[in-house]
């Protein structure tokens, strides 16, 4: 449930979710970007929650906790910061289903790479002992806030106000901060 609620609304404004409306916008086919996202996500996230377990194994006690209390308190500030899509001349247009998903997975792939949702998920994974449950809560994070981009694209982006979702995502990491240096 934290894994999925802190990555569900830190990705709001998100480079990722700006890629959503970007690849549904010029690609189209909306169940090929859907999976793409979904496997790139899984895949990615499953390295990063790794990463972070691996982290949990070698450092003690006390320094994990205050390094992820640490790290939920930057990604918090970070959540703050608003993104934007860097070149979005750069996706070529496709022609199938199939082009269309290995577009999405290769693209959302890499742009999730150093992102705060993935930074979030090599936290999460060192925080807590549930590797495949960490997974599963970002990978759904990032779907419920990414699926509706893919759907309604652009329009979606119009109704969010992005400040506001940004601040809510930055409390709840601030909240996971204080949670951690607590317990």
């Amino acid at each position: 449930m934290t894994a999925t609620a802190l990555v569900a609304v830190a990705e709001i404004g998100d480079k990722t979710q700006l890629l959503s409306f970007m690849l549904a916008a010029r690609l189209k086919h909306r169940a090929a970007i859907i999976w793409g996202i979904f496997i790139a996500t899984l895949l990615n996230h499953a390295l990063a929650a790794a990463a972070g377990a691996w982290v949990a194994q070698w450092l003690p006690g006390p320094w994990l906790k205050w390094t992820l209390a640490a790290s939920f308190l930057v990604f918090g500030l970070w959540a703050l910061r608003p993104d934007t899509l860097d070149d979005d001349s750069a996706t070529p247009s496709a022609q199938t289903a199939w082009q269309i998903f290995l577009i999405a997975l290769v693209a959302f792939f890499l742009a999730e790479i150093g992102d705060k949702t993935q930074f979030a998920t090599v936290a999460l994974g060192a925080r807590f002992e549930s590797l495949s449950w960490v997974v599963v809560g970002t990978t759904l994070g990032m779907m419920l806030a990414n699926v509706p981009a893919v759907m309604v694209g652009e329009r979606l982006a119009e109704r969010l106000p992005g400040h506001i979702m940004r601040r809510v995502a930055a409390a709840g990491f601030l909240l996971t901060a204080a949670i951690t240096a607590i317990n």
